[in-house]
């Protein structure tokens, strides 16, 4: 009989499985929280410099993470072709992770150091130039548009405060390096620091 009565009612019905859905994720994700496999970084990684980080904002901005995604998956095929499965602990500065499970073109998560500045550029300023069965969009427009490095700054402070051990003198430094590059390199130079450090070259 009670069973009828809440299936009868949708309002009650409604609180009922939000009650259920919000218990069910707090209890997957409130345990993750404390782990340190997902809080403390992986040996190597530190958090974005300042240039890589206005590049990681392109990245973001131009919608790039709609077709790549950063998150290897623990199979041997996708191994042998990206790399070993990607580890929380690579993921503790990204806010938000780009991890996703869209792959109209190929994971990102290991693709730092694997090509040249140069080909970097050709590529995103037109694919089909390098890739001519590409169905990538070109983004020449990058060249003509600029990082605010008071911006970075602003940024670097308020990571800070969510934990990112940014210290003064980084900070301080941030304006003079990342201000009036363009966001072409600023997208590149963080698509090259993308897996430095378990591809074994250390922190950058």
């Amino acid at each position: 009989m009670k069973h009828e009565t809440i299936e009868k009612n949708a309002g009650l019905m409604g609180v009922l499985i939000a009650l259920v859905i919000s218990v069910a994720g707090m209890a997957e994700i409130v345990p993750l929280m404390f782990q340190l496999q997902t809080t403390q970084p992986s040996p190597g990684v530190v958090p974005y410099p300042p240039v890589e980080l206005a590049g990681r904002d392109v990245y973001v901005k131009e919608g790039c993470y709609n077709c790549h995604s950063q998150m290897i998956r623990p199979f041997v095929d996708e191994a042998l072709r990206y790399g070993p499965p990607v580890e929380a602990g690579e993921t503790v500065y990204d806010r938000p992770f780009q991890w996703g499970s869209k792959r109209t073109g190929p994971d990102l998560s290991r693709v730092g150091g694997r090509y040249t500045d140069e080909w970097h550029e050709i590529h995103l300023i037109n694919p089909r130039d390098l890739v001519p069965e590409s169905n990538m969009p070109g983004f020449p427009w990058l060249q003509e548009k600029f990082v605010d490095g008071e911006l970075i700054q602003t940024k670097m402070r308020a990571l800070r405060m969510l934990g990112d051990p940014y210290t003064d003198e980084q900070i301080d430094a941030a304006f003079d390096t990342a201000d009036g590059v363009s966001e072409m390199e600023a997208l590149i130079a963080y698509l090259q620091f993308l897996g430095l450090a378990n591809n074994g070259r250390g922190q950058k």
